[in-house]
């Protein structure tokens, strides 16, 4: 059973910086792309960046490059998501998501929600003085 675990989530003032983390299991990590994704109240799921763990592989949606990182840890089996200079339009709860390695057409990943077939629970994150 696929399971994720985001954590790091919370408040923060304008400018700030926070490092959510998506916790997997080895099966996962190994045979899973994990993807971040965000969605406030009323809104689409929006993608922001994916990354197959195995090869460090990324694709980031255009508007989060350079100011979100993604990153993960071989290790731990851990995604993390650093994001910097928060502005209270990044306030939302924040996702992360498996999609699997064999559904993908190359050795990168792919940012099309409707692949991702597993999801965290979400951990919000909120950006205010």
């Amino acid at each position: 059973q696929v399971q994720l675990v985001e954590s790091g989530g919370g408040l923060v003032q304008p400018g700030g910086s926070l490092r959510l983390s998506c916790t997997t299991s080895r099966y996962t990590y190994d045979n899973y792309a994990i993807g971040w994704f965000r969605q406030g109240h009323g809104n689409e799921r929006e993608p922001i960046v994916c990354i197959i763990g195995i090869n460090g592989n990324t694709d980031y949606r255009d508007s989060f490059r350079g100011r979100f990182r993604i990153s993960a840890d071989n290790a731990k089996t851990t995604v993390y998501l650093q994001m910097n200079n928060l502005e209270p339009e990044d306030t939302d709860v924040y996702y992360c998501a498996a999609l699997p390695l064999r559904n993908l057409r190359s050795d990168i990943c792919v940012l099309t929600l409707r692949e991702y077939k597993y999801w965290g629970q979400g951990t919000q994150v909120t950006v205010s003085s």
